[in-house]
């Protein structure tokens, strides 16, 4: 085939999906609002904050209730953080078999959906950014990001692309996903719900608290991920993207609040860099790794992150540099040869100093400065420089600051 010909091939393709895309979204947004209700998750994200509030105001806490559901919250919680989101989502560290197992159980008791799905979105997420491409892009607000995206399907035909290929390897993966709902509703409701039942006798409370209350909290913990940290906080790293880090959403995230860091460096196993930070996610992977239960932690170069604390610094001093006076500059001064110079003061009696090549009118501050008005009155009409500089006092970098709005011409030169 003649290039030519493959080029008209690959021009008609191209407009061929060009014109499916434009008839999916068309389609897509043709659909009642009823069709695009994505009706499991408005039932499960609606029933079960309405179940929890009533179990709250019937059920009295029983405190091997209330132990059971601090072990279920952050056993599903850590499944979430440790296995969805830095082991398979950022591969920010490996494991072998039984931890991957451990946290596919785990992560699947939160009720979350399974790996894959979590991880495609998450990986979408990280590579459109507050883009239309993003899932739940915090450019919609702070409410869409935390919850509302869920509440509708997705418009597959706008959604951006990301490799799978391996998660999709991955025979726990696969697994988990095969066998999802069961996993979900053993893990999640019929164990913890039998554990207080028939240990003591606590059927109800195991309902309302270990299975429903814990898989409230963890739902939201997880949802502010998403909304809290790319709305609370400093952008540490860089402020191209709209994460953000702060304490608050990394005590509610069980460590995941360092979200600027984890967008600057998606593959680094901590979120958490400083030691007195809260992250017990990473404190969990350091754990595991001491018995081999997991290897390979991921850091990012030190150097790098010092680069990225350095160059927001520097863009913040920057900004602030720009509101204040600095004195103007040597274009936007005349320039005076030192006959001229000489001639203005002598002639014009200008209280005119010479300085480091620039020329400084003292006249409003010679009866203000420290050190008296004769030394200034001395070197009127003359280059003062030597004595500014140390031969009589080295001045500070304050009179030096104060000197250069004094400014009102500069010294040519011969060649000028």
């Amino acid at each position: 085939m003649a290039r030519s010909e493959l080029v008209d091939v690959a021009e008609a393709k191209r407009k061929a999906h060009a014109t499916s895309t434009r008839k999916s979204v068309l389609a897509f947004d043709k659909q009642p609002l009823t069709q695009r209700v994505h009706w499991v998750h408005v039932i499960l994200l609606s029933s079960t904050p309405l179940l929890a509030l009533y179990g709250l105001l019937t059920t009295p806490w029983v405190k091997p209730t209330f132990i059971l559901f601090l072990v279920t919250y952050f056993l599903s919680g850590l499944g979430i953080t440790g296995g969805y989101h830095r082991l398979w989502s950022h591969r920010a560290y490996d494991a072998p078999l039984i931890t991957r197992v451990f946290f596919a159980i785990c992560g699947a008791s939160a009720v979350q959906g399974s790996i894959l799905w979590w991880c495609r979105d998450h990986r979408v997420h990280h590579r459109y950014t507050d883009t239309e491409k993003d899932p739940y892009g915090a450019q919609h607000g702070f409410w869409y990001s935390h919850i509302i995206w869920m509440l509708f399907k997705k418009d597959k035909s706008k959604m951006g692309r990301v490799d799978m290929a391996d998660l999709e390897a991955d025979p726990v993966v696969r697994w988990q996903s095969k066998y999802y709902p069961l996993i979900t509703l053993f893990f999640s409701i019929v164990l913890p719900w039998c554990i207080a039942g028939f240990g003591w006798g606590d059927w109800r409370g195991g309902y309302f608290y270990a299975v429903i209350l814990r898989m409230v909290i963890v739902h939201h913990a997880t949802f502010c991920v998403n909304s809290l940290a790319h709305w609370l906080g400093e952008t540490s790293f860089d402020d191209k993207h709209s994460p953000r880090d702060h304490f608050i959403t990394a005590f509610v995230t069980m460590g995941e609040g360092y979200h600027n860091f984890h967008h600057e460096f998606p593959q680094d196993y901590r979120n958490a860099i400083k030691f007195y930070q809260y992250d017990p996610t990473k404190w969990l992977i350091v754990t595991l790794s001491y018995f081999g239960l997991a290897y390979n932690l991921r850091t990012f170069p030190e150097n790098e992150v010092k680069k990225g604390v350095v160059m927001m610094q520097e863009k913040k001093v920057n900004q602030v540099k720009r509101t204040l006076k600095w004195g103007p500059t040597k274009e936007k001064l005349p320039g005076y040869t030192m006959a001229e110079f000489e001639d203005q003061v002598r002639d014009h009696k200008r209280m005119w100093i010479l300085i480091d090549g620039y020329i400084h009118d003292v006249s409003e501050f010679m009866n203000e400065h420290p050190g008296g008005p004769k030394y200034i009155k001395a070197n009127i009409g003359r280059d003062a420089s030597t004595q500014f500089n140390g031969s009589v006092y080295d001045h500070s970098n304050g009179a030096r600051n104060l000197m250069s709005m004094m400014r009102v011409g500069y010294l040519k030169d011969d060649s000028e």
